[in-house]
């Protein structure tokens, strides 16, 4: 998934010029072509950013509208017009129009006008069509319209055209709070899943709200709150939407993963980025990555945490990546588990059930009838001793479970101890800051 590649003023890409070429500055337009074949010769494939709430100020339709005022044909295409139209020349004046979140810079577009709704169906079309990119993902889903009645006739026409370009092409959306309304088969096919994957697991691993912006000594390691979480927010996806939902650690809107551990509150302008280094936790961080590739969903890695990096929120996220000076340690653990994810189909589409729990303490199964795994998370700064309840997915009364994948503080292994089952039950010593996948053993 990249973030947008059309041409645009800022750093950031968010506010589009022009929707039908890559920016400049990354590329042209053939250039991208190749790296779309390169991709799929390679048996992936590649989703972007649709960025169809906003546009920058200098996009043409709205430099008409500063230019011609109320005679534009394009007046319509945005909201709240106070003519004559006047770019605010300090963040202080405040602008004569709708705009993104306050971002005078980022005029509004109205979705409920047919022309402008046109314009975007064949944007949608176009880069399927010519440049055969494998889905959308959709900036600011919900926020697009100005009631909800036109968001939703916006996002069923969307559908249709993506779907229409290509019936398998995804079309994944931002959005927080309830999925609901648009995960009815006729719109969204699935989320960025904040409130059932990253917030629930930030708070539980790191005490940490995701932007670093606050730290929750209630919310750290308290499993019936992370519990709670992912029962309320999954109940709003269905299971078609739940199963390919991107299960994110860090992306570019919040504060990388690894800094989270570290508990500090604050961004660059109040701590200076260097903070975002110091006290960090990697024995936490994969603990992180271990619930993140066995969970329901799509996991989805945000380039350079595999690597290391670290970052309070934008822009400070989206450092350079470390080319030569990767931890290598880290490298190695994601490679690892991703190879295990691959090589054991219940971690990918099995079943998902809780077990025992504790304080600063999670365990879980995940199983179909060809195999059954049983994940632990001990957060804790001290080692535990816990009885689980293997029964409960699918192992037999008696027999064994072997230790797969274990992360500890002083790094991990692919491979453990055996465990006998006696009654149905296993009982484990795990060691402190660690994470344990452990599988049955067909006998």
């Amino acid at each position: 998934y990249l973030n947008p590649v059309f041409t645009a003023g800022e750093y950031h890409k968010y506010d589009l010029l022009d929707y039908f070429h890559v920016s400049p500055n990354m590329g042209t337009d053939e250039e991208f072509r190749e790296l779309v074949q390169d991709i799929h010769n390679r048996g992936m494939h590649i989703v972007i950013d649709g960025v169809f709430n906003h546009c920058s100020w200098y996009f043409p339709q709205f430099s008409d509208v500063v230019e011609k005022g109320e005679s534009s044909e394009y007046a319509n295409w945005f909201y709240q017009l106070q003519f004559p139209v006047i770019r605010p020349a300090t963040e202080e004046e405040k602008p004569t129009y709708s705009c993104f979140a306050y971002e005078r810079k980022m005029p509004k577009l109205n979705s409920s006008n047919p022309e402008e709704r046109a314009y975007f169906m064949e944007v949608c079309r176009y880069w399927i069509r010519e440049f055969k990119v494998d889905g959308w993902r959709l900036d600011v889903a919900a926020d697009l319209g100005h009631t909800a009645e036109y968001n939703h006739e916006f996002w069923r026409r969307f559908r249709q055209a993506v779907k229409e370009a290509n019936p398998e092409a995804i079309i994944l959306a931002e959005h927080y709070g309830n999925t609901r309304d648009w995960l009815q088969g006729n719109e969204w096919d699935t989320v960025m899943n904040y409130d059932a994957f990253m917030e629930p697991v930030t708070w539980f691993l790191t005490g940490m709200e995701k932007h670093s912006d606050d730290y929750r000594e209630d919310l750290l390691g308290n499993a019936e709150s992370f519990w709670g979480a992912m029962r309320h927010h999954t109940s709003s996806f269905s299971m078609p939407s739940w199963q390919v939902a991107m299960n994110e650690l860090s992306n570019h809107d919040h504060s990388r993963f690894l800094t989270r551990t570290n508990h500090k509150v604050g961004r660059t302008n109040t701590l200076g980025p260097q903070a975002a280094e110091q006290g960090i936790n990697k024995a936490v961080f994969r603990e992180g990555v271990v619930i993140q590739m066995t969970w329901t969903g799509a996991p989805t890695i945000y380039y350079g945490d595999e690597a290391g990096v670290c970052g309070f929120t934008d822009p400070d996220n989206r450092r350079t990546y470390p080319w030569g000076h990767e931890d290598q340690v880290l490298l190695s653990f994601h490679k690892d588990i991703i190879r295990l994810r691959r090589e054991n189909e219940e971690l990918r589409t099995g079943s998902l059930k809780m077990l025992e729990n504790d304080y600063n303490f999670i365990s879980y199964g995940r199983f179909n009838r060809k195999g059954q795994c049983a994940i632990l998370i001990n957060n804790n700064n001290h080692p535990i001793t816990k009885e689980i309840h293997v029964w409960e997915i699918g192992v037999p009364k008696t027999g064994k479970m072997k230790v797969i994948l274990q992360s500890r503080d002083d790094g991990y292994c692919m491979e453990g101890a055996e465990y006998e089952i006696k009654a149905g039950k296993i009982l484990i010593e795990m060691p402190q800051t660690s994470a344990t996948i452990l599988k049955y053993v067909q006998e």
